[in-house]
């Protein structure tokens, strides 16, 4: 059986570019590696690339020069985690408070990761979780 290494790109979907990017780059302090009027590519770590795409900008195939890409979209709230250390999670917490965005959630994990949850502009829910949520995490 051939193994897989990752999960390399998580996506979702926006109804304003502008305002999920003004989010994502001022409120997470992403920085964009490619963005049009269609995607806003960023880059999380070492490996890992987060897409917001403009929703119904990506429901056709999409021709480049290497190859197609098939069209997709999505609608309605996603949630999706980013990885933090245990020690970062206090200045995340002051982070959002200092952007005025809620915290919805927290979670306390039988393995000793701690979460925190609340929701970017679009509604989709964002979770900030330490080491100790999943038995390889």
């Amino acid at each position: 059986m051939p193994k897989l290494d990752g999960v390399l790109e998580t996506s979702i979907y926006t109804g304003d570019m502008d305002r999920a990017r003004r989010f994502y780059e001022e409120v997470m302090a992403l920085k964009p590696m490619f963005s049009d009027s269609r995607l806003t590519a960023y880059g999380v770590a070492a490996r890992s690339v987060f897409l917001i795409f403009q929703r119904g900008a990506s429901t056709d195939p999409v021709t480049l020069r290497g190859g197609v890409i098939p069209g997709h979209d999505g609608s309605g709230p996603l949630h999706f985690a980013f990885a933090i250390e245990a020690s970062e999670l206090e200045a995340w917490e002051e982070q959002l408070r200092e952007h005025g965005v809620a915290i919805e959630g927290r979670m306390s994990w039988r393995r000793g990761g701690k979460s925190i949850y609340f929701r970017d502009p679009d509604g989709h829910v964002l979770e900030l979780a330490s080491p100790g949520l999943w038995e390889n995490y």
